[in-house]
């Protein structure tokens, strides 16, 4: 069975940092794409990095500069590391894992994590 477990979510005041990381057990992903998705209250679902099996990372706009995206092939993880978070970043950030193409779309991803929520205050 495949799981994707996240944590390092939580309180933090704006212009803080924090960090997620996203286990992954059952399977390895070699090749596929691992990403990090938000859903914020009131809004839908939205992309926020991914990076592939060689490195290289995506970002939404509103995020870069201050997050950054990174794995550990042989741990089977991915983390986000959140710095100069503000109040809009508040959300329940999910990991996904399993893209090969269109690694910025959550239906790419086969599987998924159950979610963290992120709150920044002001």
């Amino acid at each position: 069975q495949v799981q994707l477990v996240e944590s390092g979510g939580g309180l933090v005041r704006a212009g803080g940092p924090l960090r997620l990381a996203c286990a992954a057990s059952g399977r390895t992903f070699s090749g596929y794409a691992m990403g990090w998705f938000r859903h914020a209250p009131g809004k839908e679902r939205t992309f926020v990095g991914a990076i592939r099996w060689s490195g290289s990372t995506y970002y939404t706009d509103s995020v870069k500069g201050r997050f950054t995206i990174s794995r550990d092939n042989a741990k089977n993880t991915v983390y986000l590391q959140m710095n100069s978070l503000k109040p809009e970043d508040t959300a329940v950030y999910f990991c996904a894992a399993g893209a090969s193409v269109g690694v910025t779309v959550a239906a790419a991803y086969g599987y998924w994590g159950q979610g963290t929520q992120v709150t920044v205050s002001s």
